[in-house]
């Protein structure tokens, strides 16, 4: 059998395999281990990290896809001092592989600009790093796309990400009037989650104002009483972010 097609079926062997990476590159590390003299179990042992990195880096590519955040931000960036309501070396807990393990829950309220989404992105990134299913999604987008389905079968395919991913952040609820079906909504996906799979929820809305926002108050009731069974809330205060170095020019008077 001449070397052509040795070469040949081994390439289609490592297409059959599935072993993309070391197809690409057994050549470059043969030709390496020639020249170097390389130990056939170092060798192997190379090819086969390659493909297990490669291998690591396109399933990152696609949790990081999947989660659909709106931006990537870390806890490294984040100024805990103007925020003295979390101190770091707490909210470092909820970066920690318990978070998720535990089904635990985290709720950041306070007004626009003061870096609810930034914390939450954040717990979130360091969850996908760790190979584990994120969803991010803000609440009135999950709501319209909800109730534009047409079908319960369609309704329960939007919602089956939402329910079984390793963790869950739900954006911006309360900013906008919410349609009555909210109230159940939230509390399917919730109920689903409780105790087994971690959320984060950021909102605008005491606790206090829940009930008024979701038009139910026995449902919002139910609804905290399982966030805070195993979570935690924070209120965060003080000026927005984005307008903290900003001054405002009215102009001269007349």
């Amino acid at each position: 059998m001449t070397e052509a097609v040795l070469e040949f079926d081994l390439d289609e062997a490592l297409k059959r395999l599935r072993l993309p990476r070391i197809r690409a590159c057994w050549k470059e590390w043969a030709d390496r281990a020639a020249r170097e003299e390389m130990p056939f179990g170092d060798f192997l042992r190379s090819l086969i990290s390659d493909e297990v990195a490669a291998r690591e880096e396109t399933k990152l590519r696609r949790l990081l896809r999947q989660a659909n955040f709106p931006f990537h931000k870390t806890s490294e960036e984040f100024d805990f001092r103007l925020q003295p309501q979390i101190r770091r070396q707490v909210f470092q807990s909820y970066l920690e592989d318990s978070f998720v393990r535990e089904g635990r829950s985290l709720v950041l309220i306070g007004q626009p600009g003061l870096g609810k989404t930034h914390l939450a992105v954040a717990v979130g990134l360091r969850v996908v790093h760790r190979f584990s299913t994120v969803r991010f999604v803000v609440v009135q987008e999950l709501v319209n796309r909800y109730l534009t389905s047409e079908t319960q079968k369609q309704r329960a395919r939007i919602l089956k990400p939402y329910k079984r991913c390793d963790l869950l952040i739900l954006d911006e609820f309360g900013y906008l009037p919410h349609e009555p079906e909210l109230a159940h909504l939230l509390y399917e996906i919730i109920s689903e989650r409780y105790e087994r799979l971690a959320t984060v929820i950021t909102s605008n809305k005491s606790l206090k104002e829940w009930g008024r926002v979701l038009g139910d108050t026995a449902l919002a009731s139910a609804l905290i009483d399982r966030l805070m069974h195993h979570g935690d809330v924070y209120y965060l205060k003080g000026k927005s972010y984005r307008l903290r170095d900003k001054t405002v020019n009215v102009g001269d008077e007349a």
